[in-house]
């Protein structure tokens, strides 16, 4: 988890996307118990259970995806990179950069297509509309381009913090 209290970065959104996330586990977790209880222990069980576990789980990756970039914490295969000298480093990280907006420009308009596609339709236990499937993971696209372009634009330079650990 980041440090909420890291200078120049506003601690809220933190804040609100590990709440966010919190909640989603914890609706997760006690729809999954009462089912499992009730389907073991009663012979009945609650068929929302699987269609609303699956939505909350989609959501909460998405979510910690797009808070984990700006904190640094995604997955970061620093090794290569840190032993390129000076030019090569900052040649890397324009490259890893347009690489992440690429990717996020991709997987944005795939989930916009999801999205348009979904509005008609609707799940077929809870009966909410299925684009609230995709609809994470354009958000955390928009979120994860708009602070890679933000960094590509600021000549932001990579973080190599995780020197210390194998990777």
């Amino acid at each position: 988890m980041s440090d909420l209290s890291t200078p120049g970065r506003p601690a809220w959104p933190y804040r609100l996307a590990y709440g966010a996330m919190a909640a989603c586990l914890g609706v997760m977790a006690l729809a999954v118990f009462v089912n499992v209880v009730l389907r073991y222990g009663f012979g009945s069980g609650i068929a929302a259970s699987e269609e609303l576990s699956r939505l909350l789980f989609v959501w909460m990756v998405f979510i910690g995806a797009a808070a984990a970039y700006p904190a640094g914490e995604h997955m970061a295969f620093t090794s290569l990179v840190a032993r390129l000298g000076a030019g090569g480093l900052r040649v890397m990280t324009v490259v890893i950069r347009l690489m992440v907006v690429l990717a996020c420009v991709l997987l944005g308009w795939g989930a916009w297509q999801q999205v348009v596609v979904g509005l008609d339709s609707h799940s077929v236990v809870l009966g909410y509309p299925t684009a609230l499937l995709p609809l994470p993971a354009l958000l955390c696209a928009v979120v994860i381009g708009g602070c890679a372009t933000w960094e590509l634009l600021a000549r932001r330079p990579l973080d190599l913090g995780h020197a210390a650990e194998v990777e």
